[in-house]
Formats: C-alpha cells, sequence, structure tokens
C-alpha cells in the first residue's frame, strides 16, 4: 500500500474510501489479509490520480468506460503537470505501449529539449520505477523496455548534432567494470558532444585494461565516467584503478556521494560534478584554458 501510495500520490485513507463506495477498485489480499493492486489495477490507479489532480470528480470517474479514461487522459496530458506525465509514463511502462512513450517524450522534447527532458521528466521518472521495482511492481523486461527506448531517444538527439572540428578537444566517456545503467552517460555524451567536443563513447561496463588501451590509441584531454551504484568504497577503488594508469583530468559523478576529504585524497586531476549544469559549465571552462 505504501509503494502505490508513493507512486500514485492518493493517500492511503483516500483508496479505502474508494474501495467502500465505488465499483473501479477491489484490491487483492494475501492469505494474511494484506490488501495489494494487481498490475492492471495499478494503471487504473495512475491514470484516475492524472483526472483528479485536474479536476474531474471521482463520482463522475466511476461511470466512465476505460475508453473513456484513456480519451480523458490523453487530452489532459496536453497540458498536464510532470507529476502526470510521470505517471503516464509508468503506464506506458508496465503496457510497453512504446506509441504512448513516444508521444510523451516527443511532446516534452518541443516544449523544454532534450536535456531539460531526461533532467526534469526521465530522472524523476526513473526514480518511481525503482520504487516501483523495489515493491515487486515492475519486472526487468518491463524496466529494460522503457530504458532501451529512452536510450534510442539520446542517441538519436547525438546524431542530430553537428560534427566537432577535428581540433576540438578530445573526450573518452565510459562507465567502469560492473556499471551497467548508462542513461546518465548517453546524457552527458550529448552534452559533451553539444559543447562541440570530439567524443570517444564507450558504454557500459568497460574493463579497465581496455580503457588504458583507447587512452593510448585516442590521446584524449579528458575522461569522464559515472558511477550509479550507491556504494562510495568501489566508486573510491574504482577511480584509483583508473588513476593508476591514467594522469588525464577524469570528471566523475553519480550515484555515491563521495565526501570533499575522499575526493581530495585521490589527487588533484579529479573533477566531481553533481549536475549535467555542471558539466556544461566544466566543459567551456575547460576549452578556453586548453
Amino acid at each position: 500500500m505504501a509503494q502505490v501510495v508513493s507512486i500514485t500520490g492518493i493517500k492511503s485513507h483516500t483508496l479505502r474510501k474508494w474501495e467502500s463506495r465505488y465499483s473501479f477498485l477491489t484490491p487483492m489480499r494475501t492469505e494474511t489479509n494484506i490488501r495489494f493492486y494487481t498490475e492492471e489495477q495499478l494503471k487504473a490507479l495512475l491514470n484516475i490520480s492524472i483526472l483528479t489532480r485536474n479536476g474531474f470528480r471521482i463520482s463522475q470517474i466511476d461511470k466512465m468506460s476505460q475508453e473513456e479514461i484513456y480519451e480523458a487522459v490523453s487530452e489532459t496530458m496536453m497540458l498536464g503537470s510532470k507529476e502526470d506525465e510521470i505517471n503516464a509514463l509508468i503506464v506506458a511502462m508496465i503496457s510497453f505501449d512504446e506509441q504512448e512513450f513516444d508521444k510523451i517524450f516527443k511532446t516534452e522534447i518541443i516544449k523544454s529539449g532534450l536535456l531539460s527532458t531526461v533532467t526534469q521528466l526521465i530522472y524523476p521518472f526513473l526514480r518511481q520505477v525503482g520504487v516501483l521495482w523495489g515493491s515487486n511492481k515492475v519486472m526487468p523486461a518491463q524496466e529494460h523496455f522503457i530504458s532501451n527506448l529512452i536510450k534510442r531517444k539520446i542517441f538519436h538527439a547525438i546524431e542530430l548534432l553537428a560534427p566537432s572540428s577535428e581540433n576540438a578537444p578530445k573526450a573518452v566517456l565510459f562507465l567502469s567494470e560492473g556499471e551497467y545503467h548508462e542513461i546518465a552517460l548517453l546524457l552527458a555524451y550529448y552534452i559533451t558532444k553539444s559543447s562541440g567536443w570530439n567524443v570517444c563513447y564507450l558504454g557500459q561496463s568497460v574493463p579497465y585494461e581496455n580503457i588504458e588501451k583507447v587512452i593510448n590509441a585516442v590521446n584524449p584531454d579528458l575522461l569522464l565516467t559515472i558511477y550509479t551504484s550507491n556504494n562510495p568504497e568501489r566508486a573510491e577503488s574504482s577511480i584509483e584503478k583508473i588513476l593508476s594508469f591514467s594522469e588525464l583530468p577524469l570528471v566523475v559523478s553519480g550515484g555515491p556521494a563521495l565526501s570533499q576529504e575522499q575526493i581530495e585524497a585521490l589527487g588533484q586531476n579529479i573533477e566531481y560534478l553533481n549536475a549535467p549544469q555542471d558539466l556544461i559549465t566544466f566543459l567551456e571552462a575547460f576549452k578556453v584554458a586548453v
């Protein structure tokens, strides 16, 4: 119940009231009488939460067919809030609905651009997916489905960028061994390339010996990596390995929040960034310095 409240924004006492008064919501119960919601019920609640936030009365929604609810949600989403868009993305993920995801993503891109779409919509959405994952409301196939759609969109945006000058500074972007979630790294790819840099993108879980060989082959000006696993000790160990074979500036971001003491202890070549906008500022300053 707590996870459903967190995801939908509908309070638990409201859910119980709806159960007793209306026919659209009848939760399942475990052998120990603990209520839970099926995938279809969760999708319905997400759509209902969008409508109630936008002025629909629950008694009105109770009389609507599924088709009418879907049409009303679609119309509401034209002027919907980020919270509404996140709920709609969750429904699209659960339903494996690529067309709905595409519609929401494209609309937000037109309104705000890629950087804002990813940071203000996709990142909060993925945090909600994490809540669903933790409560076993999402299966791996659904998470993989939506992650791959997001990655395809960012790759497409990267392909549309103008080529960088041959004399532009070079950056090697990678996730180190054991790091697999590359959406944040792809956004860094987009930012770096749109800032006029040449980018050598290696992707996820790259062996350290491969990183060293790429550095020798490409002769970059900068390395950039992101940690998504929330383990500071693992990140610190990984950074130490990279620094053992490279004296290049290393930009680090993501997951575990390394303390200022840990960063300083790793050496002068580390630049720890907290947000995409910080990367834009850093890259511009680096180009001027070079």
